[in-house]
């Protein structure tokens, strides 16, 4: 059965936004005269996909009170999404540059995000009883909480009332270790907000590490990890996981699989064997879960998701600029990549 939120809609995010600087055509930066730029972030990009798929979102951040700030709230308002939660600080925004990789060669990122506006929000500045006031969904991961002291706290906040009001909270437990400078541990936070979500986005590496186990990667051990997270966890009803083969950085194999609680579910497997940009392919998985599951059952929202998934692998830049058409058609099996007339 698709998931439930009485009659409400909206879905909130919350979490950062980055600009990205990458050369363009495969080159390193010791090569580049020039670099595009983007502006993404996990929890954005799912918001940006969503809004491009019809559904209400809401993004929680903080932004640079400079032009750099104000480009990446027009980027907000052009992708959909609604900006009345953001505020402007005078911080800057935080950035990373990022070399795509090409067969063998795998892609490097560079963050420069340390006091960003964003690692300088504190849950004052968020009417959370407002802005959940009307949610279906909220969606959180792992990265957010590594910020700093205020997201953490922040980011809390609104878990809790989010449970209080019976909004269903998706998680993406995916977190970069390179974060976690103010004294909490991953683990710990983890686990605490895990433990007022509802739905995890996430496969066996993950719940091995909050749960401390020594998990298979095959169907039986994730069925296996799966109950265990759900036994610890009784918020958590299902468990949603994208399995990639990655070949070499041009060419990556990937398929979802669930236990929704009581049955194992599992899609065929996507080969994108010519990548063009694999950042933002996870969030895009969560992205057309979050659709799926407000749309379709259970089979059906991980079929999108996969398909959306592989498809944010043929395009430039953060978000995945795919309309539910496109979606349904490749997670129906249509792969031949045909010219549209």
């Amino acid at each position: 059965m698709q998931e439930e939120a009485s009659e409400k809609k909206k879905t909130v995010t919350f979490g950062e936004v980055l600009m990205r600087l990458s050369p363009s055509d495969n080159r390193k930066l010791l090569q580049a005269t020039q670099m595009d730029f983007f502006f993404g972030g996990t929890e954005m990009n799912v918001a940006a996909s969503l809004a491009h798929m019809g559904i209400e979102v809401q993004h929680v951040t903080n932004v640079s009170n400079d032009i750099v700030g104000e480009a990446a709230i027009s980027t907000l308002r052009k992708y959909g999404i609604g900006i009345s939660a953001v505020k402007k600080v005078n911080y800057s925004l935080g950035l990373y540059f990022l070399e795509v990789g090409s067969a063998m060669r795998s892609s490097q990122i560079a963050y420069n995000r340390l006091n960003s506006s964003f690692a300088n929000i504190t849950p004052d500045q968020v009417d959370w009883e407002k802005i959940l006031s009307d949610a279906a969904f909220f969606h959180w991961s792992g990265i957010s909480p590594g910020v700093s002291e205020g997201a953490y706290q922040t980011l809390k906040a609104g878990l809790e009332i989010a449970r209080e009001k019976g909004v269903i909270v998706t998680a993406d437990p995916a977190y970069r270790s390179n974060l976690w400078k103010y004294g909490r541990s991953s683990h710990d936070v983890l686990k605490e907000f895990i433990s007022l979500s509802t739905i995890f986005v996430g496969g066996v590496n993950e719940i091995n590490e909050i749960l401390e186990t020594e998990f298979s990667a095959d169907e039986e051990g994730f069925i296996e990890a799966s109950r265990a997270l759900i036994a610890e966890f009784p918020s958590v009803k299902k468990v949603f996981d994208k399995v990639r083969t990655s070949v070499n950085a041009s060419w990556q194999k990937i398929y979802g699989r669930a236990w929704n609680g009581g049955k194992y579910l599992e899609t065929s497997e996507l080969e994108i064997t010519s990548v063009v940009d694999r950042i933002g392919t996870g969030d895009a998985f969560a992205a057309g879960l979050l659709y799926g599951l407000q749309h379709f059952d259970d089979q059906e929202a991980l079929n999108f998701a996969n398909a959306a998934c592989a498809l944010k692998h043929t395009h430039v830049g953060d978000v995945n600029l795919v309309s539910v058409e496109e979606v349904l058609e490749v997670a129906k099996g249509k792969t031949d990549g045909r010219i549209k007339r």
